[in-house]
């Protein structure tokens, strides 16, 4: 509020009512002068007697500074004061109140300004320009976000002035961030991609030991409100407040936390920025290890390292493939597979029986942090067996002569009683994979460890068996002779 003096007469007379002060005035002068003016007194005695009765009014209500007279009350009063877009102050327009504000939106760039006092002699001056009262008159705001002030003076034809204020916000259409931090442990987590105003996705990647983070966002305008969110856990940072936190807890790691970021602008507009957290896995193994054709020395263990595998003789190539327990590490070296592929496969030649290919597989976690882990698998050719005896020898009937059979021993007699029309021959070959072969046919191909043979013998007379069996190398073989006889009592 604008406090003005009163008239400087009533201060005068307020003075005069000092009359110590007065009449020591008077003791200063000589008798003479005090008849002269005793002559003056007399000739305007109606002006001492309007002084006489304004100094009672004066005395009774006590002689007090201006400041005190007017202290609530505005010499040159308005009786309305408004501006459009949107109309409204605040406070409510009272002509004591010389103060107030007023907030419009982002898109409105001016405001008309119309003052009307309460009486047609008073001049109205807006921003220092002279205004018909009740005419509006415009007033340019500045940039979203800027305050403007605007200043409306009532001025009497006595001279005496009283000043309004209406202070314009024109609100801000800023909803962005100007910062983004994720920390663990106060040390920033590089964000994915790097922070930039206009982008609203990113990507955090953290230790496998880290439990917790902590996202701070600074808004680019400090009025605004901010909303920081993950899960259960939220925070509001209203305007003025700057920047804004939320502590996180992760999940276990191999797992992500999705953070949420709103930005709310002055003018009521929002923006969402989003920030995934990964919880790096510290998974450096292989779930599976697989190599066709191929017999482990071991059952695969994820943690154990070194394995020799042996491909038969035969074999030209071998597959090898390899699942690994977290899809998102990444397994290099023979067989590869990158961040997100689960497993890789591939084929190698071999170099013929008795060769042997050293291999390597290397997986490294998600987590840097963490050694990556290397798996070493020699693949052997076998060599060819040279194996081409029997282990062993039984009849469905008779006896065996001589009566224990031997690998070493190649001729036997089967001897039957008169009434067996005919006898089961089971041959068990040393070499499962050898080949073996009797009265003209294979009984037992590679793979098959046991063949049969039905002999009907004759009367008296033996009938031959010959067991044949040929060694996996396909170049060794051996025969057994086994004669059937039939008794004749």
């Amino acid at each position: 509020m604008i406090i003005h003096d009163k008239p400087s007469l009533i201060q005068s007379q307020c003075s005069l009512l000092d009359l110590p002060e007065q009449t020591n005035d008077l003791r200063r002068y000589g008798e003479s002068d005090l008849t002269h003016m005793k002559h003056l007194l007399i000739s305007a005695s109606h002006h001492l007697a309007i002084l006489f009765l304004l100094t009672l009014s004066l005395l009774a209500s006590g002689c007090r500074d201006s400041a005190s007279i007017s202290e609530s009350t505005v010499e040159v009063p308005l009786s309305s004061l408004t501006i459009t877009p949107p109309g409204t102050l605040q406070p409510a327009f009272s002509s004591n109140t010389t103060s107030y504000i007023a907030t419009v939106p982002t898109a409105v760039t001016s405001v008309t300004v119309t003052a009307s006092p309460t009486t047609n002699t008073t001049t109205i001056i807006i921003n220092g320009t002279s205004t018909p009262a009740g005419q509006g008159r415009p007033v340019s705001l500045g940039q979203p976000g800027s305050t403007t002030s605007i200043e409306v003076v009532a001025s009497a034809q006595n001279g005496i002035e009283s000043t309004y204020r209406v202070t314009v916000t024109r609100l801000s259409s800023d909803n962005n961030l100007s910062a983004l931090l994720v920390t663990a442990n106060n040390v920033a987590q590089p964000l994915t991609p790097d922070f930039e105003t206009d982008t609203t996705n990113y990507t955090a990647n953290v230790s496998n030991t880290v439990e917790r983070v902590t996202v701070s966002a600074t808004k680019s305008d400090q009025a605004a409100a901010l909303l920081i969110s993950s899960g259960a856990s939220s925070v509001t940072i209203g305007a003025g407040v700057n920047p804004g936190q939320l502590p996180i807890s992760l999940g276990e790691p191999g797992t992500s936390t999705p953070v949420s970021i709103e930005v709310t602008a002055p003018n009521g507009t929002k923006k969402t920025y989003q920030v995934t957290v990964n919880r790096l896995s510290g998974n450096n193994t292989l779930r599976e290890l697989s190599i066709i054709p191929g017999t482990f020395d071991r059952p695969f263990d994820p943690v154990i390292t070194s394995y020799i595998v042996t491909a038969p003789f035969t074999a030209t190539q071998v597959t090898v493939t390899a699942i690994k327990s977290d899809r998102f590490a990444a397994m290099s070296g023979n067989v590869t597979a990158g961040a997100g592929i689960e497993s890789g496969t591939e084929t190698f030649s071999l170099g013929g029986p008795g060769s042997g290919l050293p291999l390597s597989i290397t997986v490294a976690a998600p987590d840097p942090n963490v050694p990556p882990r290397e798996y070493r698998i020699t693949v052997n050719q076998a060599v060819p067996s040279n194996n081409a005896n029997l282990s062993a020898l039984t009849m469905s009937a008779g006896s065996l002569n001589p009566p224990s059979f031997t690998p070493d021993g190649k001729i036997y007699e089967v001897k039957v009683d008169l009434l067996v029309n005919s006898v089961t021959l089971t041959v068990t070959k040393s070499d499962p994979n050898a080949t073996m072969s009797a009265l003209g046919s294979v009984i037992a191909v590679p793979g098959v460890p046991t063949g049969h043979v039905t002999v009907t013998p004759g009367l008296g007379v033996g009938t031959l068996v010959k067991i044949d069996v040929r060694a996996e190398d396909g170049v060794t073989s051996s025969t057994y002779d086994i004669t059937v006889i039939r008794r004749l009592f």
